[in-house]
C-alpha cells in the first residue's frame, strides 16, 4: 500500500502537527485518560476520524506488544498523513516525557538521599502499590473469560513468583495453551474457510497492486532495520559487546517485543531481569514507576528511568550523569521503535488479523498470563514497601489502602493521587521526622 492511499486531504498536515505536539504535554492518566484524550479530541471535537475507524484502529493496537496509547496516536497519524504522519504523531507523543523524565530521574538519582526527597518517595511508593493493585484487578475483569483464563493466570504467577521463569517464555507458553484450548472446530473452520477466502481474494487481485503491498512491506522492513542496526554497530565499535551500553541496548530490543499487557508487564518482566542482574535495585524500580505516573507520555517510560539507574548504577563512561543519560535514550529508542515497526507494517493489513480465531485464542491466553505476572509485580512491590526488613510501615499500609480506594471505588485521577501520595509523605516528615 502506498502512502498516498491512506492520505487524507481534509486536515491539514500542519494542523494535525501542532495538535500531536499538544498531546503529548496533556497525555497524562495512563494508557486509558489517554485513548480517552484522543476519543475526544479526533473522533467529537475534531471530526477528523469517525468512530468505527477509531475502535478498529485500537483494537488492532490492543493486540501488539508495546503501549496502545502511543500506537493509537501512530496509527491515526499514519491514517491522516501516511507515514510523515504517523512519525510525527508517534514521536511527539513520547518526545515531551522524555525531557521530564530525563531532569526527574537526574534530581532522583543525584539527590535522592535527601530527607525530603526521600519522604516524597516514599509517599509515592505506596501509591504504586495501590496502582499496581487496581491493574490487577481491572486487567483481571476484562481477560478472564473463563476458568481456563483464570487456570493459565495461577500457572503464569506460579512460573513466575515461585520459579523464576523468564517472561517471554510464560507468554509463549500461555500463547499455546490458548491455542490448544480452542474447543470448537466449528469456529475454527469458520475462521480457516474464511483465511481462504481472503487468500483467494488476494491472489485474484491485481498483481500491479500485490507488486506494490509487497514494495511497501519489505521497504517497511527493512528501513525499521536499519535504523536498529545503525546505534547497534556503532555500540560495538565504540564500546564493545561486553559494555553494559551495548547490552542495555539488545536488552530493551528483547523486552518491546514481549510487552503484551502494557507497562505493568513489561516492569515485571524488566524488573525481574535487571534486578537479578544486579543493574538497579527493586526499590528503584518502585520509584521509577512512581516518577513515570507523574509526567505525561505512556506510562512505558518507566523503562527510561530504568535504563537511566542502570547507567548511573554502573557506569560505562567516566561521566557517570553521561553513562545514564546515555543509556536512558537507548532503551527509549528500543522501547519504541518496535511499536512505528508494528504499526507501519501491520496496518495495512489489519483486517485479517481480526478474523483469525486461533490468533485471538492465543492473545486471549496471553492476556490472561499477564494477569498472573503483574500480580508477581504487586506483591513484590507491596513486600518492597509495606513489608521493609519484615517489619510493617503502618504508614505506607494506611496511605496504600486510601489510595486504592481513591482509584478503584472514587475513580481518582491517577497523577492526583500519586501527587497526593507524596505531599502525604512530606507531611509526615516535618510532622514526625
Amino acid at each position: 500500500m502506498k502512502e498516498e492511499d491512506v492520505v487524507d486531504k481534509k486536515v491539514s498536515f500542519s494542523e494535525a502537527f501542532r495538535f500531536w505536539v499538544k498531546l503529548g504535554f496533556i497525555s497524562f492518566g495512563g494508557p486509558a485518560g489517554q485513548i480517552a484524550i484522543m476519543q475526544r479530541e479526533l473522533v467529537e471535537n475534531r471530526k477528523w476520524i469517525d468512530q468505527d475507524d477509531f475502535l478498529h484502529a485500537l483494537n488492532y493496537c490492543m493486540l501488539l506488544p508495546g503501549p496502545e496509547a502511543q500506537q493509537l496516536a501512530t496509527y491515526i497519524g499514519w491514517r491522516l498523513h501516511g507515514i510523515r504522519g504517523g512519525i510525527v504523531a508517534g514521536a511527539f507523543f513520547v518526545i515531551p516525557s522524555i525531557f521530564f523524565l530525563l531532569i526527574l530521574s537526574y534530581v532522583y538519582a543525584a539527590y535522592g538521599n535527601l530527607p525530603q526527597i526521600d519522604a516524597i518517595l516514599d509517599g509515592f511508593k505506596a501509591v504504586v502499590v495501590a496502582i499496581v493493585v487496581e491493574a490487577v484487578i481491572k486487567i483481571g475483569k476484562k481477560a478472564f473469560k473463563s476458568n481456563r483464563h483464570i487456570f493459565i493466570a495461577i500457572l503464569s504467577f506460579a512460573a513466575i513468583y515461585f520459579f523464576h521463569v523468564p517472561f517471554p517464555l510464560i507468554v509463549f507458553g500461555a500463547a499455546i495453551i490458548g491455542v490448544s484450548s480452542l474447543k470448537s472446530q466449528a469456529s475454527t473452520f469458520s475462521s480457516d474457510e474464511q483465511l481462504k477466502n481472503e487468500s483467494v481474494e488476494i491472489k485474484t487481485k491485481d498483481k500491479g497492486q500485490r507488486t506494490k503491498n509487497k514494495t511497501y512491506f519489505f521497504k517497511t522492513i527493512l528501513t525499521c532495520l536499519f535504523l536498529w542496526i545503525v546505534p547497534f554497530v556503532l555500540l560495538l565499535s565504540l564500546f564493545g559487546y561486553e559494555n553494559l551500553l551495548t547490552k542495555t541496548y539488545l536488552f530493551f530490543t528483547q523486552a518491546a517485543f514481549v510487552t503484551f499487557g502494557g507497562a505493568y508487564a513489561v516492569l515485571a518482566y524488566v524488573n525481574q531481569a535487571v534486578v537479578s542482574a544486579g543493574w538497579i535495585t527493586a526499590a528503584q524500580s518502585v520509584d521509577g514507576l512512581a516518577l513515570a505516573e507523574t509526567t505525561p507520555g505512556p506510562l512505558i517510560m518507566v523503562l527510561q528511568f530504568v535504563g537511566f539507574m542502570t547507567g548511573w548504577n554502573n557506569p560505562a563512561l567516566a561521566n557517570q550523569t553521561l553513562s545514564a543519560t546515555l543509556s536512558a535514550l537507548l532503551a527509549t529508542y528500543t522501547t519504541f521503535l518496535p511499536s512505528f515497526f508494528f504499526i507501519f507494517l501491520g496496518a495495512p493489513y489489519i483486517e485479517k488479523l481480526r478474523h483469525n480465531a486461533k490468533l485471538n485464542s492465543a492473545l486471549s491466553g496471553v492476556t490472561a498470563a499477564v494477569v498472573g505476572v503483574i500480580l508477581n509485580l504487586a506483591i513484590m512491590f507491596g513486600v518492597t514497601v509495606i513489608f521493609p526488613d519484615l517489619q510493617t510501615d503502618i504508614f505506607a499500609l494506611g496511605l496504600a489502602i486510601l489510595s486504592f480506594a481513591a482509584l478503584y471505588f472514587l475513580k481518582a485521577d491517577v497523577l492526583w493521587v500519586v501527587i497526593g501520595g507524596g505531599l502525604c509523605g512530606l507531611a509526615k516528615y516535618f510532622l514526625v521526622g
